[in-house]
């Protein structure tokens, strides 16, 4: 073999090698590339008791109550199926039903969900407040009065 066959078979396998341990990877991280698992996907996929997952979804209507102290307990609801949640800790201010929100902790074997920390999410037309009276004075807010809805 030349030089350069030899050159262009070792860029060549260099590169199948390189392919083939980005496949394995991927194929290994598949099921955490996931931001959070909705109630649905974690009643789907049969996901074990113990394990430690983030559970997205809305807090579902109704179903907040707070227990002693800074213990809480609702449910988390894809409108298809929910999971009751309990949590110990300060709840962020965003929180309340109908809010979507993400939870992180461990699924128990009794199928509810104990969680570690909570985040609630807000909608992607969030602006603080005042930037959004800045915009107001310059006469450029306009996006939620054509919406109907009102400026956070």
């Amino acid at each position: 073999m030349t030089r350069k066959q030899t050159r262009t078979a070792f860029i060549l396998a260099s590169l199948a090698i390189l392919g083939l341990a980005a496949g394995l990877i991927l194929y290994a991280i598949r099921d955490t590339i996931v931001f959070f698992y909705t109630p649905s996907e974690v009643t789907e996929k049969m996901v074990q008791p113990g394990t430690r997952l983030r559970l997205g979804g809305l807090v579902e209507k109704g179903s907040f109550k707070p227990a002693e102290g800074t213990i809480y307990s609702f449910r988390i609801t894809d409108t298809a199926k929910a999971l009751p949640v309990t949590y110990k800790g300060q709840l962020p201010d965003l929180f309340r039903e109908g809010q979507g929100v993400v939870a992180e902790g461990v699924l128990q074997a009794d199928g509810s969900f104990t969680a570690d920390t909570v985040l609630a999410k807000h909608d992607e037309n969030y602006m603080p407040k005042d930037v959004a009276d800045r915009l107001k004075e310059k006469g450029l807010w306009q996006h939620m009065e054509q919406q109907g809805g009102q400026p956070q």
